[in-house]
């Protein structure tokens, strides 16, 4: 059924001419259809096609603008649209072909309405709303003057509503009113934009929101072949599908007997208690065990007797009593003073509870609410502002040279005061000296015992070596001079030997001579750990497990140290230049006064055990290395407690060492490696010590799980010797 829109002349002109134009585009599409030229020139048809389309929307922007200039009374104009627009539709759908009929009139409509429109998906051409109150139902503000918040938080007040009369007037003057939607969240009108109103009508009339959509579109059927007709399997249904299963019946009674027996348990519900703890404390509540630590709020103090509303008189204070309380501070004034009513009807409301809500939402609108900043750290600022590693050369970088000669680990050595020998004792029996600079082995002592420790006299004069191994201790002469060879014999010569025994304590001391190495040999009860020489050369201690004695040389004399030990001693030291003894338990290293025999100081090291200590040569600081790989530096002037701890080991430190002369020091690991440091102590005591890490030093293989066992600096010049696990001794300098 076709309507022409030329009879209707009692309609406005706008109708007239967007039913001309949708006429129009509907006379191309039946003269394409009928066309057969139109499969066969394909090309010039799409050129065609965009001319049209082109007309077409020209032609209806047209009629758009004379819409807008004519007046539209009410709603019965753009029914009266809508009604035409159906009818022409439905006409043309008569005369075509079905159902691609229906896609191309869909596609020619796309391209009227959609010619030059472009979608975009930018979250930019939203326009945010002004109301700012959210899911807040809007009958909240019906008797407010606002009907929410902006952005800012400002108000936004209501406009006036127009009366009848008015909106008529209205709608009668504005011929784009009829577009118009009222917001009433945002409290403000909204028209609606051309394309809006395409899709309003395309929705209202049961079609897809956008005409470019074809819900005809040619079917492809993606699974067909050829032999289509044959199905893909003539095999008959087999006979499980219509007989149940034995073996699924089997199942289900092993299952049946599993559950009756016992064998398989089923999860029961949780039963809420039916009780619960009127008066109990809610921090014990399983349900809170689970999350953070739960602080739950302090409980009031029950009422008593004296709260109640007919106490005894005992309760009740007497005039003077209340003259009293007005005098106290408002503190120490009671809260509560009791009054006798005669019946509970009597007793009046709680005076304070206004002013006392009201001073709970002064606290809640008070409440000082801070917002934040995040603080932008460079995180190169946090760095401390080290100086560079040039310009604390010299330091030692390289292995220079290498000492092999020892057929076991290496477990010490020591250099003497002049830096011309080297001493080095391993575990197979032997005591080797070397030459420094050229690494020949001068000397070699057969002590016939695992060597635990050497040490050097630090005395110029007198060139003797101390070596301990097992429970003996041996005093040799390492001199190479005849004039130093004769002294050192004189010192070392035993006519008697001599026996220490201390009945108050089990462990004894032997001197004796021995002939073999041209020394003396001291026998202890057990086994000896180390030793360690005073700076004058006369004295030295040794450090068995639970015991430490000390020896003077040149008067034979053994005696016990006369302080009492704090848990078991790791090693022992003296101070450079004064008469204080430092002693090294597991645990803390305890700082002694030789000449008033008192405790000076107990530095804590926090580990869990200590290895090796080292004083620094002004005395005042001291390193200590731990079995967790960890250095810690003290500074006695400042704390008992380390001033640094350097975590620079993954294995047990073995030893550490500071140098005589240059501020460095090192210590080496079972992780085969060796760390130099830079350890400057200023004579201003007001700044602290600079420690700079300079290198690792790398050479040595692990050989049972030991690494480096000892290192030792040069006294004069920066080198640093290290002793390893793999039977070898190098040299690092710079």
């Amino acid at each position: 059924m076709t309507t022409d829109p030329v009879e209707r002349s009692d309609s406005s002109g706008d109708e007239d001419s967007s039913e001309l134009s949708i006429e129009a585009s509907h006379d191309v599409r039946k003269q394409r259809k009928l066309s057969p030229e139109a499969d066969v020139h394909q090309s010039d048809d799409s050129s065609s096609d965009e001319v049209g389309s082109d007309h077409d929307y020209n032609d209806d922007d047209h009629s758009e603008s004379e819409e807008s200039d004519q007046n539209i009374e009410g709603s019965d104009s753009s029914e009266d649209e809508d009604d035409v627009y159906t009818s022409e539709v439905e006409g043309t759908s008569d005369h075509g072909d079905g159902d691609n009929n229906h896609g191309k009139e869909d596609q020619s409509e796309s391209e009227e309405s959609h010619h030059g429109v472009e979608e975009s998906d930018s979250s930019e051409d939203e326009v945010a709303p002004r109301n700012t109150v959210g899911d807040v139902p809007l009958r909240w503000y019906e008797d407010e003057e606002h009907i929410g918040y902006d952005i800012s938080g400002k108000k936004l007040k209501k406009k006036e509503r127009q009366d009848a009369l008015n909106s008529f007037l209205a709608n009668a003057d504005d011929s784009k009113n009829w577009r118009k939607i009222y917001d009433e969240y945002n409290d403000e009108e909204v028209e609606l934009t051309k394309e809006q109103t395409k899709l309003i009508r395309r929705l209202l009339k049961g079609k897809a929101p956008h005409a470019d959509f074809d819900p005809y579109a040619p079917y492809v059927d993606w699974f067909a072949w050829d032999g289509a007709k044959h199905p893909l399997s003539n095999a008959p249904e087999p006979k499980r599908r219509f007989i149940p299963s034995k073996w699924e019946s089997k199942k289900v009674v092993q299952y049946v007997r599993a559950i009756r027996k016992g064998l398989i348990k089923f999860d029961k519900p949780k039963e809420e208690p039916r009780f619960y703890h009127l008066w109990g404390d809610d921090s014990s509540s399983k349900e809170k065990s689970g999350g953070l630590a739960y602080i739950p709020a302090p409980k009031p103090k029950l009422p008593g007797h004296e709260e109640s509303y007919n106490p005894s008189l005992e309760y009740i204070p007497t005039q003077e009593e209340i003259n009293q309380y007005q005098l106290m501070f408002e503190e120490d004034r009671p809260k509560f003073i009791p009054k006798r009513f005669t019946s509970l009807r009597s007793v009046p409301a709680y005076d304070k509870s206004l002013k006392e809500s009201f001073e709970r939402c002064l606290d809640l609108y008070l409440c000082p609410r801070v917002r934040k900043k995040r603080i932008n750290i460079d995180p190169e600022s946090l760095k401390p502002k080290l100086p560079s590693r040039k310009d604390l050369k010299p330091y030692p970088t390289t292995c220079y040279l290498e000492y092999r000669g020892h057929n076991g680990p290496v477990m010490s050595i020591s250099t003497d005061s002049s830096g011309q020998w080297i001493a080095s004792g391993s575990s197979d029996g032997t005591v080797r000296i070397w030459e420094v600079e050229t690494g020949r082995c001068l000397r070699v002592f057969e002590i016939g015992e695992e060597v635990k420790h050497v040490a050097w006299n630090p005395s110029p004069e007198l060139p003797i070596l101390a070596v301990a191994a097992g429970q003996d201790v041996f005093l040799l002469n390492a001199g190479f001079e005849e004039e130093e060879q004769r002294r050192v014999k004189e010192l070392l010569h035993l006519e008697t030997p001599i026996t220490v025994d201390d009945s108050g304590n089990s462990s004894f001391v032997t001197w004796g001579q021995d002939d073999e190495q041209e020394g003396i040999k001291l026998k202890h009860f057990k086994s000896v750990a180390s030793v360690e020489w005073h700076r004058k050369g006369d004295y030295f201690s040794i450090v068995m497990p639970s015991d430490i004695l000390s020896y003077t040389l040149s008067k034979k004399v053994t005696q016990r140290i006369p302080f009492k030990l704090h848990g078991l001693p790791v090693s022992t030291a003296f101070h450079p230049t004064r008469s204080v003894f430092f002693i090294s338990t597991k645990k803390n290293v305890r700082v002694y006064d030789l000449l008033k025999l008192k405790l000076i100081k107990k530095l804590e090291s926090g580990a869990r055990e200590v290895s090796s200590i080292s004083v620094h040569p002004g005395g005042d600081n001291v390193i200590v290395g731990t079995r967790e790989g960890k250095l810690g530096w003290f500074d006695m002037d400042l704390s008992s407690k380390p001033y640094r701890i350097l975590k620079c080991h993954p294995k047990d430190v073995t030893n550490v060492a500071f140098h005589r002369t240059y501020p460095l020091f090192a210590s080496c690991s079972d992780d085969c490696t060796a760390y130099v440091f830079h350890g400057m102590v200023y004579s201003d005591l007001n700044q602290n010590p600079l420690i700079v890490p300079l290198e690792i030093l790398r050479g040595h293989s692990s050989t049972n799980g030991r690494g480096v066992m000892d290192c030792k600096f040069h006294p004069r010049q920066p080198w640093l010797f290290t002793a390893g696990a793999d039977s070898m001794i190098k040299l690092f300098c710079n």
